[in-house]
C-alpha cells in the first residue's frame, strides 16, 4: 500500500469513539488536522498526501463524520471537543505536535493552541482565526435561542437521499466543487430507511449556549505564542472585526491570502499550497 494513502483510525476518548483518517508513517513528524463545521476528516484527503514529510491524522470532530454523536444532555460549543482533541494527541503519544484547522477547526485549534501553547509547535489556521464575538449583554439572549432551539434539534433528522450523488449536491449548494462535496459525502453519509442521510448531529445547526466576547477572542490571540500561519481565502469568510494588523506586527505570526473559496484546500491546485503549509511547518521555533 502506498504510505500516503489514507487509512482508517479510530480511539475512545470520554465514552465518546472519534473516528479519522491519517497518512504517513508514525514515526514521521506529527501534524493534527481539525475540520470546519458539518465537514469530516476527509475534507483534507487531497492535501494531506502532498505533505510528505509529515504524519497526518485528521479527526471526525464529534457529530461529524464517522465519530459518535454527543449525549442528549451535552452540547456542541467549540470548547467542548478540546478534551477530546488532546486526548487523541495523548493516546498517539505526541507530547508535541504540529496543528491545522479549517474554519469552526481552525477556531477549535486557536483555543486549544492559547491553553496549550507548549504543546503546540506551529498553528496553521484555513479562512479563519476566531469566532464571531458577541457582546456579554447580549448573554441572556443567547441563552434563550439555545434553549429555545435544543428540544426541537434533539429530534430533528437529516434528510433523506435517494443516492450519494444528491447527497453530495446538498453541499455544493454552499459553494464546494462536485469532487470536493463528494469526497465529504462518501464519509459523511450513512444508510437510512429510505435511502441515505448525512450522520452529521443535527444540534451541530443550532445556536451556541454562549459566544465568546471580543475580549475572550483577544485573550485567545495574546496566547498564540508559537510560529502561526493564518491563510486566507480571497472568496472567503473570516469575520472582518479581527485586528489583522495588530496580528502581523506579533513576532512569528504570518498572514497570506490564498486564491479560491472557503474550501481552498479542497480545490486544485494544490501543491503550491501543500509546499507553502509544508514549509512553515520545518521553520525553526523561536
Amino acid at each position: 500500500m502506498n504510505e500516503r494513502e489514507a487509512v482508517d483510525v479510530s480511539w475512545t476518548v470520554n465514552a465518546l469513539r472519534l473516528s479519522g483518517l491519517s497518512w504517513g508513517r508514525p514515526e514521521q513528524s506529527p501534524l493534527l488536522m481539525l475540520h470546519g463545521w458539518l465537514d469530516n476528516a476527509a475534507s483534507f484527503a487531497l492535501i494531506a498526501p502532498l505533505l510528505e514529510d509529515f504524519y497526518v491524522v485528521a479527526i471526525d470532530l464529534t457529530g461529524h463524520g464517522q465519530s459518535d454523536r454527543r449525549s442528549a444532555d451535552a452540547s456542541y460549543q467549540i470548547w467542548d471537543d478540546l478534551p477530546e482533541i488532546m486526548g487523541v494527541a495523548d493516546q498517539l503519544g505526541w507530547d508535541t505536535f504540529d496543528l491545522l484547522g479549517h474554519s469552526r477547526g481552525a477556531n477549535i485549534s486557536g483555543m486549544l493552541a492559547s491553553a496549550f501553547p507548549e504543546r503546540i509547535r506551529h498553528l496553521v489556521l484555513l479562512d479563519a482565526i476566531s469566532p464571531e464575538a458577541v457582546s456579554e449583554q447580549l448573554f441572556p439572549e443567547q441563552m434563550r435561542k439555545f434553549l429555545d432551539q435544543k428540544p426541537e434539534l434533539l429530534g430533528a433528522k437529516n434528510r433523506v437521499f435517494d443516492s450519494l450523488e444528491e447527497a453530495a449536491r446538498q453541499r455544493e449548494k454552499g459553494g464546494l466543487s462536485a469532487a470536493a462535496a463528494g469526497l465529504l459525502a462518501e464519509r459523511g453519509v450513512e444508510v437510512c430507511e429510505g435511502g441515505l442521510t448525512w450522520t452529521t448531529d443535527r444540534r451541530l445547526h443550532g445556536a451556541s449556549a454562549v459566544k465568546l466576547t471580543q475580549g475572550q477572542n483577544q485573550a485567545v490571540l495574546d496566547h498564540l505564542t508559537m510560529p502561526t500561519l493564518l491563510l486566507l481565502a480571497e472568496g472567503g469568510r473570516v469575520a472582518t472585526n479581527t485586528d489583522f494588523q495588530a496580528l502581523e506586527r506579533r513576532p512569528g505570526f504570518q498572514l497570506e491570502t490564498i486564491p479560491g473559496g472557503h474550501h481552498f484546500h479542497m480545490e486544485p491546485p494544490l501543491a503550491s499550497l501543500a509546499d507553502r503549509i509544508g514549509f512553515f511547518l520545518q521553520e525553526k521555533s523561536e
